[in-house]
């Protein structure tokens, strides 16, 4: 191993940080018990504005998004950008929707989106429906986070795969003492070691390389050279950024980790001032995405454009802050790990456990149930990378986006609306998955698809056209239904 020491010194020293912390967190805000579904996966639905921002934040930009958003760059361009109309999109939608989302769960004791959907439509098969994709969707997410912390481990010197499950092993561990309130604690350091990693860089780096002009132009130089990507979007790649980017935006906060930090929330109004407050992260974001253009800039190449923002650093910074940056993305994978993973227990606990196997169990069981799930849900995530190609776990998060989209009716308008049955709606879920999922195969699990009409070619996301089709299959199938039973269905929410 050619490890670099000063890197890894640094990078332990606030590696051991957040673990304390994460043991810690269990005496935060301690309640009387941890032994409810409530305070271990909802932290007692208590957090203000301030933690749900960094939680949110924290797990909604992720490891991932740091290593993945500038190697998309690096590897096409413009195209790469589509990650900021999206997260601009986004919380005008959080604004609207997820308050009374909130309020719906809050008053019925509701812990997850299924929940919900169980409540407002007395319908078990959408609930599960609901559940299922749930769990699908997050498990791949997880894995993704490894990858992230596996790139950054390489670049120090540590391969193999030793390192990594040892580092997922402490996370699973202070997991399962503290729940959410360990990476709602974690997210403070997380956040600020990320913004003071990117601005730093953005600073600095083009000031290395003779300024934006040149970082821009280098890059310009690049993508001409090899005939493909550029710094603006061709006319063909309008329609099916758009479509990305708005089809990313609604599937968003669908996800089992971005639900759990808003049921966390203490108020629908905490959920309205993070939806003002969130776009902070979206600047970031862009500022990141810039770092696939420097690069280039900086004359480096790599096997894969995954590696391209820890070679970016190692070429650039001096050994210490290098360390510091990859301690900083490696700590953005702990904290979304965590809540991706308390989230999806949340969904096995309330909506198959209590459900179908002990519809009598207590609360102290479902918390048990919860953090041996949330165990389970890591190493199954863990496996994945060790024994299955990475590809696989990129593959099954593409299809992950198409799947959660699906879900968006049912969680959705019933909490604006009572037209609905709960049979439409799962009827439209089938064709949406199921379709969806065809569509996408059948182009190479690529995420756009080509539609002709009238002798016009149009590229569109598959899940936004997958999602189009799942609500006019519930409208008609709606209608129908209650045109043989006028009678409306009962809600116990």
């Amino acid at each position: 191993m050619n490890l670099d020491w000063t890197a890894l010194g640094v990078f332990a020293a606030f590696f051991v940080l957040v673990t304390v912390m994460g043991f810690v967190a269990a005496r935060w805000r301690r309640p009387e018990t941890l032994a409810h579904l409530d305070e271990w996966g909802l932290g007692g639905r208590k957090f203000g504005t301030w933690i749900t921002w960094f939680l949110v934040g924290g797990d909604f930009y992720t490891a991932y998004t740091v290593i993945a958003v500038p190697a998309v760059v690096y590897a096409v361009g413009a195209y790469g950008f589509f990650a900021l109309p999206y997260t601009i999109i986004v919380y005008p939608i959080v604004f609207a929707i997820m308050p009374r989302l909130w309020s719906v769960a809050a008053a019925g004791g509701h812990v997850t989106a299924a929940d919900v959907v169980h409540a407002r439509y007395n319908s078990r098969s959408l609930e599960l429906a609901v559940a299922i994709t749930g769990v699908l969707a997050t498990m791949p997410y997880i894995a993704l986070q490894l990858v992230g912390m596996e790139v950054v481990l390489a670049a120090l010197g540590l391969t193999g795969h030793v390192p990594l499950a040892i580092a997922f092993v402490i996370l699973a561990l202070y997991t399962y003492s503290s729940g959410l309130r360990a990476p709602a604690l974690i997210a403070f350091v997380k956040d600020i070691m990320i913004y003071i990693v990117v601005l730093v860089a953005v600073a600095i780096i083009p000031l290395k390389l003779g300024g934006y002009a040149n970082v821009f132009a280098s890059a310009e130089r690049v993508f001409a050279a090899k005939g493909s990507g550029g710094l603006t979007l061709a006319p063909a790649q309008y329609l099916p950024y758009a479509t990305l980017a708005l089809g990313s935006a609604l599937a968003a906060f669908m996800y089992p980790h971005t639900l759990t930090g808003i049921f966390a929330s203490s108020s629908g109004n905490t959920i309205r001032k993070n939806a003002i407050l969130l776009p902070a992260y979206t600047i970031l974001l862009g500022l990141i995405a810039l770092m696939g253009y420097m690069a280039h800039a900086a004359g480096i190449t790599v096997s894969s454009p995954t590696a391209v923002v820890p070679a970016l650093f190692q070429a650039l910074f001096s050994s210490w802050f290098a360390g510091f940056a990859f301690a900083a993305i490696a700590i953005g994978a702990l904290v979304p790990a965590a809540v991706m993973s308390i989230g999806a227990a949340n969904l096995f606990t309330r909506n198959f456990w209590k459900a179908y196997v002990n519809p009598a169990v207590t609360p102290a069981g479902e918390a048990q149930v919860a953090k041996v799930t949330s165990l389970l849900v890591k190493f199954g995530a863990l496996a994945c990378i060790l024994f299955l190609p990475t590809q696989f776990a990129l593959d099954l998060q593409l299809l992950g986006g198409l799947w959660i989209l699906q879900t968006f009716p049912a969680v959705v308008f019933g909490l604006f609306t009572s037209w609905f049955r709960g049979t439409p709606l799962f009827l439209g879920w089938i064709v949406g998955f199921f379709g969806g999922s065809y569509l996408a195969w059948s182009n190479g699990l690529k995420p756009l698809h080509t539609l002709v009409i009238g002798g016009d070619s149009y590229t569109v996301y598959v899940g936004l056209l997958a999602v189009v089709v799942n609500v006019v299959v519930a409208v008609v199938a709606n209608l129908i239904v209650r045109a043989v039973s006028p009678a409306t269905s009962p809600r116990t929410a």
